[in-house]
């Protein structure tokens, strides 16, 4: 009786694929990644009121020092020297976008006379809706 020799096949794992998965990855990080426009630090007031805020906002930034910076919500945020110039970034944003939403973002310090002369240029701009940003007060804070 003749006997034949067996041939161990060793397991292995099919690679071919591989880059395939790899490639669709980094196209799904890439179509999902957002940046931010507006990167200017401020300490934000408190509040116990959470809204969301919608994507693609255009942001009027004001700093600790009463510097004002603004963004349309694609662009990297620039800095202005008036709400007057406020006024006409909004206005030129409407004019492309009249359902484009406006978010204000000031440190908590900044007098608030400065925070209502960028709500009424935008108000003059005839921007629909504006969000003040603020920080959200949690239980373990009060």
């Amino acid at each position: 009786m003749k006997l034949k020799a067996t041939i161990e096949h060793k397991p292995n794992i099919p690679t071919a694929s591989m880059a395939d998965i790899a490639f669709l990855l980094i196209i799904f990080f890439m179509l999902t990644i957002t940046f931010e426009v507006d990167k200017t630090q401020v300490t934000l007031p408190k509040t116990t009121l959470r809204y969301e805020i919608p994507k693609q906002s255009a942001y009027v930034s004001i700093d600790p020092n009463g510097r004002i910076r603004v963004s349309d919500g694609t662009e990297q945020s620039a800095l202005v020297s008036a709400a007057d110039e406020v006024l006409s970034m909004a206005a030129g944003v409407i004019a492309m976008d009249p359902q484009k939403v406006f978010v204000v973002k000031s440190h908590g310090d900044v007098d608030w006379l400065k925070v209502d002369e960028v709500i009424d240029a935008l108000k003059r701009a005839k921007v629909r809706d504006v969000y003040l940003l603020s920080d959200q007060v949690t239980v373990d804070d009060l």
